[in-house]
């Protein structure tokens, strides 16, 4: 998905396929594009959609706030959108990124910063979920 020129009114065609939910918001998965980092998880209606896409930079939905939020308009830690991206169903968008300061209002890096259960290693977990009999590998 191209992003829009700069000051462009064009609505591009691909916009139709985003699949908004009863709300009229669309979740939208941030990561570095250079790192490959998971930033944040916010939302988009259409116009912070069209904002993103006209100014290159991201927007969303706050739905605490119920209003548009131009990321980093007050910490100066803008996010210069460099690829946006539209998942198999239309109902998440990917956007690709290349973060001025850290994405969380915590200061953190990523908002994923807590480990939910920082003594189990995660392949434990997952055969403690699997069960004894088990075999994560597959194997018969």
């Amino acid at each position: 998905m191209a992003l829009a020129a700069a000051g462009s009114e064009e609505t591009p065609e691909w916009l139709e396929r985003v699949r908004f939910d009863d709300r009229g918001l669309v979740p939208a998965i941030v990561q570095d594009a250079a790192s490959g980092a998971v930033l944040t998880l916010a939302y988009m209606n259409r116009e912070a959609l069209l904002l993103t896409l006209r100014s290159g930079q991201t927007h969303f939905w706050s739905r605490s706030r119920g209003e548009l939020w131009h990321k980093g308009a007050t910490s100066g830690h803008f996010q210069q959108v460099v690829e946006l991206r539209l998942d198999c169903d239309g109902d998440a968008i990917l956007a690709r990124v290349h973060p001025y300061g850290p994405a969380c209002h915590t200061g953190h890096f990523s908002c994923f910063f807590q480990i939910l259960d920082p003594t189990e290693p995660p392949l434990a977990a997952l055969a403690a979920w699997l069960g004894d009999g088990a075999d994560a590998a597959g194997d018969q």
